[in-house]
Parts: C-alpha cells; structure tokens; sequence
C-alpha cells in the first residue's frame, strides 16, 4: 500500500519486543567518574589552588613571586630544606634495613609468639607519632627514666641521655615510628614466598646469608620499594615527631611552614614553603619510584 513505510525485519522484531522488557540505554562510563572527579577535586585540587594562589599574593595585595624570591634567599629555608631531606633519606634508609631484618626473623626464624609480634606490627600501625615520641621522652629525655637511673647511681646533676633535642633524635623516633610501615608489605611478600625455594637452597649446601641475598631478597624488593616509597613521603611531611621531641635546632619544612603560618603570621611565605614542600615530596618520589623500578623492584 502506497504511503505505508516498508520495515526491515530487525525493526519488526524490536517492536515486537514489550516495552518493558527492552534493554535500557546504557549510562557512558564517563558519566560514572564525574562524581569521584568532582570529589577528588573539591577535596584536594580546590584548596591546592587556593594554596598555589595565596602564595603569590603578597600582604601588599597583587600578583607577585616576591614570597617565593623571599623563601629562597633565606637562609632558615635553605637549612629547613637541607635537614627535611636529610632526615627522610635517613629515616627511609633506617626502616628499610631495621623492616627488612625484623621481618626476615619473624617469618623465618621460629620462636614463640612470632604470630603474636606480627599482629602486635599491624595494631603499631594505627598509633599516632607523636605517642612514639611521647614513650621515647619518657625513656630517655631529660628527666627520664634512663637519666634517672642514671643520676641515682652515680650521684651527678645530669645524666648521659640528651641526644632526643639533636637530629639523631629525632632520626631515632622516625625509624622507630615508620619501621613498622615497611614490615608489613614485607611480611606479606614472605607469606607469598614458595618455601620450597629456600629449603632446596639450603640442601644444596647455601649459606643462611646466601640465601637470603639471592632468594629472599629478590621476593621482597617489590615490597620494600613500596614500604620504603611510603616512608620517604611520610618523613618529608611529619610534624609531630619533630615538635614533640624539643629539638630546638632541628627545623623541617612542616615546622618552618607552621612557625611562618602560626607565629609570624607570614600566610604568603607559609603558603610559598608548602608548595615547595609538596614538590619536594613529588619530586623525591618520583626519584625513589624509577630507581626502585631500574633495581627490579
């Protein structure tokens, strides 16, 4: 019939087909990152924006990179900058070494309450830093039980124990504090460990110290990258340890952030310091990350 339009079978089938029961338009996949999208960025990239903008507005108001050129010839910044990296290095290579060797003997060595230590690390996980450093001043700060002991047996008016004010202080509480962050990937590598490899080496005559180098140690350096990565950010931003201890010389990028921020009033150069403190810990990362890839880990 003339003016009826001819359908094609398909056509015939899809109307055949209750409405009901017809597969429902999909929603595209970029609609579903949207929300996280718009969270991540009013979460984060908002206020790194608002941080970024403050430090190029002077008090003077304007648009200027004078915080910046300011932050950069002082010399308080050039130290802060010096002992931040120092510490995280050390603290990094500390855990690294300390993590590794605790883990190797919870998980090869057999003693009793070796499961305990393990679940005892994970709880150690949740503490907060400075409660670290809070038991290590009553160990041995100034008037603590180690320099009490001290003084009560040999009479004096002071005792030994005054590094926890110095930097190797406050290096001993961050190793003691992130230690445990490196044991728990590690641990959970030798759990993945085919002991079957370390028991045929060891019947092939190897030496405990060989075995470990060549069939231990190559399992775990994906996890010691990991722990060791992690680490190295954690150290370039902690607070609380370094405050907590007294170390009066010892000035970080944090505490120099907090002293321009709280004490001085300072908000450009406070705000300048922490855009440096951020790509400092990016760009220490990054570093750690390719060479940790270019060892094999």
């Amino acid at each position: 019939m003339s003016g009826t339009a001819v359908r094609t079978p398909v056509e015939k089938a899809e109307a055949a087909v209750p409405a009901r029961v017809r597969p429902a338009r999909r929603v595209p996949r970029r609609v579903w990152l949207l929300p996280p999208l718009a969270a991540l960025g009013f979460a984060f990239l908002y206020p790194l924006v608002l941080l970024v903008r403050q430090s190029l507005t002077p008090d003077g108001g304007g648009t200027s990179f004078a915080p910046y050129t300011e932050v950069f010839a002082s010399a308080a910044f050039r130290k802060a900058l010096g002992t931040t990296v120092y510490l995280a290095a050390g603290a990094t290579a500390g855990c690294l070494v300390l993590g590794f060797f605790l883990a190797l003997v919870i998980a090869f060595v057999p003693f009793p309450g070796a499961r305990l230590v393990a679940r005892c690390v994970e709880v150690f996980l949740s503490f907060p830093s400075f409660l670290i450093t809070l038991a290590l001043l009553f160990v041995y700060g100034t008037v603590g039980m180690a320099n009490g002991l001290w003084t009560d047996v040999t009479g004096a008016a002071h005792g030994p124990f005054a590094f926890l004010t110095t930097p190797w202080g406050v290096l001993l509480a961050e190793v003691t504090y992130f230690t445990p962050f490196v044991m728990r990937p590690v641990l959970a590598a030798f759990a993945q460990l085919d002991t079957a490899q370390v028991e045929v080496a060891a019947s092939l005559g190897a030496r405990p110290a060989r075995i470990v180098r060549r069939v231990v140690l190559p399992e775990a350096l994906p996890a010691l990258a990991a722990g060791g990565s992690l680490v190295l950010v954690l150290c370039l931003n902690e607070f609380g340890i370094v405050l907590f201890t007294g170390a009066k010389g010892v000035t970080t990028l944090p505490t120099l952030i907090y002293g321009k921020a709280i004490l001085e009033s300072d908000y450009p150069a406070a705000c300048a310091v922490a855009v440096v403190n951020i790509l400092v810990s990016v760009g220490l990362y990054g570093l750690y990350r390719v060479v940790s890839r270019r060892a094999g880990a």
